[in-house]
Formats: C-alpha cells, sequence, structure tokens
C-alpha cells in the first residue's frame, strides 16, 4: 500500500514546502505527484496535509508518515549504494575458513594491508572445526580456504599462494640440534608437540613417519604456536613446523629447525574459492596479496604441521 514513491513525495513536501516544488525536485509533474497522494489519501483513509495559503502543512497523520519516511529512505539510499559497491566488487565480507593452523601468522600479513586497500570490505576468519572446509565453501559458510591440500572439485578454483619447507623444532641443547637432517628411527622415543588435527593432516606422518612403520613415543595436542614452541624449548618434546615460522620465533625463544629427511619435506598452501566469485575484484586483491607476501616467507617449500 505505503510505496517508496509515497516517502520520496512526502519527504520532499515537508522539505520544499509545495508540491511545485516538490514535484520539480522529483522529476514528476504536479499532477502526478497529486494524483499519488490522493491515491494515498483514500487508501489510508486520512488527510496527510493541508493548504494554508501558498504553503502545506501536513497532518498528524502526514507528520507519522513523515518521520517513517526519514527512518527508511536513508536506509533505502543506504542499501541501494552497498549493492551498487557489491556489484563493482567494493564492497562485502570476506569470510576465510582456515585448514592450516600455522598460517595464521602468515595470514595477519596479507589481511593488514588488505584491509587497508579495502576498507569496505570486512573480513573474518574461521577455524577449521567451525567448518567442513570443502562442504563450507559450497554451503556458502566461507568465501574462501586456506589449505595445504586442495581438494578439486567441479564449481571450486584452488591456486597455489605460497611453498615453505616443514621443519623439526628442536630446542638448542637436544639430541638432534647437530644432526644434518632428521631420520624416521630418530623420533621412535620422542614426544611430538603437534596441533590437535588427525594425524592423516599431518605430513610429518603421512609422508615420513608412516611409510617408515615409526611412530613417536607420544604425541602431545598445543592449540598455540607460542606455547608449543616454549613447550620444545623446554625440552618437553619436539615440533614439525614451517621453517619460516620457526625462523620467526628462533630469535626469542632458544629452538632449533632441522630438515626432515634427506629431501625434506615440502609443500604448497592453497586459497580456494567458489568459481564464481573468481571474478570479484576483492577476491582477486586478496589472492594477489597473498602471492606477494610468498616474497617474505621462506620460498623453499612448505608444510602441514
Amino acid at each position: 500500500m505505503i510505496e517508496r514513491a509515497h516517502l520520496a513525495i512526502i519527504r520532499e513536501i515537508a522539505r520544499q514546502g509545495s508540491l511545485t516544488a516538490a514535484a520539480e525536485v522529483l522529476c514528476l509533474t504536479q499532477s502526478a505527484l497529486s494524483h499519488a497522494m490522493k491515491k494515498l489519501e483514500q487508501q489510508v483513509g486520512a488527510p496527510l496535509w493541508r493548504r494554508e495559503g501558498r504553503r502545506l502543512r501536513l497532518t498528524q497523520a502526514g507528520e507519522h508518515l513523515l518521520g517513517v519516511a526519514n527512518r527508511l529512505l536513508p536506509q533505502l539510499e543506504q542499501a541501494e549504494d552497498t549493492l551498487r559497491q557489491f556489484a563493482r566488487g567494493e564492497r562485502g565480507l570476506l569470510r576465510i575458513g582456515m585448514e592450516c593452523h600455522p598460517c595464521h601468522e602468515w595470514l595477519l600479513r596479507v589481511v593488514a594491508p588488505y584491509l587497508a586497500q579495502w576498507p569496505d570490505v570486512d573480513v573474518d576468519v574461521k577455524q577449521a572445526f567451525q567448518f567442513g572446509g570443502i562442504g563450507g565453501l559450497f554451503a556458502h559458510e566461507i568465501d574462501l580456504l586456506v589449505t595445504p591440500d586442495p581438494l578439486h572439485r567441479p564449481g571450486l578454483h584452488f591456486e597455489p599462494v605460497f611453498a615453505y619447507e616443514l621443519v623439526l623444532a628442536v630446542a638448542h641443547g637436544h639430541r638432534l640440534a647437530g644432526v644434518p637432517h632428521i631420520e624416521p628411527e630418530q623420533l621412535v622415543d620422542e614426544v611430538l608437540i603437534s596441533y590437535p588435527v588427525p594425524t592423516d593432516r599431518l605430513d610429518l606422518y603421512t609422508r615420513f613417519l608412516l611409510p617408515a612403520g615409526v611412530r613417536p613415543r607420544r604425541r602431545k595436542l598445543i592449540e598455540t604456536t607460542d606455547i608449543m614452541l616454549q613447550m620444545v624449548a623446554g625440552g618437553r618434546g619436539v615440533a614439525a613446523l614451517p621453517r619460516w615460522l620457526v625462523d620467526e620465533y628462533a630469535d626469542r625463544i632458544a629452538v632449533t629447525p632441522r630438515p626432515i629427511g634427506p629431501q625434506g619435506i615440502v609443500k604448497d598452501i592453497h586459497l580456494g574459492i567458489r568459481e564464481a566469485d573468481r571474478d570479484t575484484d576483492y577476491f582477486r586483491a586478496f589472492f594477489e596479496l597473498a602471492r606477494a607476501s610468498d616474497a617474505h616467507v621462506d620460498r623453499t617449500a612448505t608444510g602441514n604441521a
């Protein structure tokens, strides 16, 4: 019954004080404006204004409708502006799903300049337990997936953005601190400190220990990188982490990175999005910044810790 045009008319009548001036601002003829408002008055059964000489004065019903117009029209105008920005790829919410626990420090390097470049785009980060990875993309629970293990499916697009080497972090005085590289048998008596993820998602297990038929003496689960490396430095165990991450902490925490196996363990971190979002400007910008961040990360390789 009440249309947006009615709200715009009542607002301009209040602003301009006359039908002629309001019609000119709204690019309507005076007769079209009068007809629209008379029809609304008939529908609601109450007059919206009275003439006082050459000016119009709103009735109580008109004042109420004006209040509605002053509340709703700015919201609608803002919504339209936001939708236009969405259409141009200038505004939105980028929901990032993280399947790479040690990548949070790297993500901060990307998010800070990204937020500066795209002030109208908000960023939200979800941990792996909050979404289902590939399912999260399809279900629109997340918009972008950070993962070392991409699953290529129709409708999804993955790109590698950086590589790093998985190393074993040990305390400075540890018996393995001076070896040229780690052999599987050397971890039989060790306590492995790791993030709380299944062993089938740990490259140290799938690509190094299990093929050799070896398991560490015990596995200790720690959620935060800082505490994990403090435990390693305190001689409570060893941890498999990206070399660049261990190197960053080495200045503050007494840990040493050792290569895992004679060839090392190398892997790419990928970003995945829905194919339909590939041409969205603020998605493409995130990919570009992610690739640029590779210059500040060990480019030799990556691993899933």
